[in-house]
């Protein structure tokens, strides 16, 4: 028998959708790789810093903040910087203004972050709402919800044709055939490819590649307790991650849907950025990737029926903030597939809606 919900894509939208719908009925989860979180999920920052981008995706990572604060061990402290220099006043006071982060002095930026150059920080803001996600532990908590209540997940399941029929849907697959009632399209990168295969118009999403590398600690300091670090107007961030740093170029450059990996000469350019703002010069990197972060054209999520089908849903667009959303964004999705009412706003449902790109 075919599935009540056929979710495509294994990341923590598809994932974190599966447990929701799976209290209301049957669900099958198809994705293509070897693993859950193969691509962006699983090259996350892991940050839930639930006031930054756009008012909806603020609204909804305010929202999954309830969750995340009961699910023991999920979040750790761990605060964010945003650092300034010379000529950059209103990219900085812009960044704090949408943050809420309070200015503190340069000296006392150094007493917490000792590698910050004097000679080029002019100015710094911190403040403690920002935390670490136990990226593995959401995404597995989610996984074993769904299984719990009879999903079934298929690896190695990329799908090669998708069909409606009288009942639903087919998506043809390398390890079989599998059916819905309701497609639900959380493909990440591969979301309009997915729409395409489906007879359905794609919306326009523009996957974006964001390369990262880790770093020895600067200094042989520790850096356990060290904030996440931006430059203002997020031109390079930096992030404690198992006793080294992490630190991306924050590269926004658009790509098609793919396998991703960092390239080079970007990340070259976005160490050097980091390291205009430090003491200690980067000598080596320990390792280095990247990722898609997907946008739609106005860079909000899209979570709804597709305007002319239905029984295909859309739920994509998380472009980086898929982790930080993830809790309110699934439950949405579900109360909308199974017609609950929505604990969301009006304004927040129109601004979600893949109506509005109509």
């Amino acid at each position: 028998m075919g599935a009540d919900f056929l979710i495509i894509g294994g990341g923590i939208a598809g994932v974190s959708a599966a447990a929701r719908l799976s209290h209301h009925g049957k669900v099958t989860l198809l994705e293509a790789e070897t693993n859950l979180a193969h691509h962006a999920s699983g090259r996350s920052a892991a940050l839930y810093e639930p006031r930054y981008d756009l008012a909806p995706v603020v609204e909804l990572s305010l929202a999954s903040g309830d969750f995340f604060r009961a699910m023991p061990n999920l979040l750790s402290p761990r605060g964010l910087m945003i650092l300034g220099r010379a000529g950059e006043d209103a990219a900085f006071e812009h960044d704090i203004a949408d943050m809420e982060l309070p200015e503190i002095s340069v000296d006392d930026a150094r007493a917490i972050v000792p590698i910050l150059n004097p000679e080029s920080v002019t100015r710094a803001a911190r403040a403690d709402h920002a935390w670490d996600i136990d990226t593995d532990l959401l995404l597995q908590g989610f996984a074993r919800e769904a299984k719990a209540n009879g999903a079934e997940f298929h690896l190695n399941a990329r799908a090669q044709s998708i069909q409606k029929t009288a009942t639903g849907w087919r998506v043809t697959t390398a390890t079989g055939d599998y059916t819905g009632a309701i497609l639900i399209n959380a493909a990440g990168a591969w979301v309009d490819p997915i729409a395409q295969m489906a007879g359905i118009k794609p919306l326009g999403f523009q996957p974006n590649r964001r390369s990262m590398a880790r770093i020895p600690a600067p200094g042989g300091h520790d850096v356990t307790h060290w904030p996440m670090m931006f430059g203002c107007g997020e031109t390079w961030y930096a992030k404690p991650d198992a006793g080294a740093l992490i630190v991306s170029p924050a590269e926004e450059d658009p790509v098609e849907p793919h396998d991703a990996w960092a390239d080079d000469m970007v990340l070259a350019e976005g160490l050097a950025r980091y390291e205009e703002f430090v003491t200690e010069p980067v000598t080596r990197l320990i390792s280095n990737w990247a990722g898609l972060r997907t946008f739609s054209p106005d860079r909000v999520l899209v979570i709804g029926a597709d305007a002319e089908d239905p029984s295909f849903f859309w739920l994509a667009g998380q472009g980086g903030y898929g982790f930080q959303s993830c809790p309110a964004a699934s439950q949405l999705a579900a109360d909308l597939i199974t017609g609950q009412a929505p604990q969301a706003s009006e304004s927040l449902l129109a601004a979600l809606s893949p109506a509005r790109f109509g």
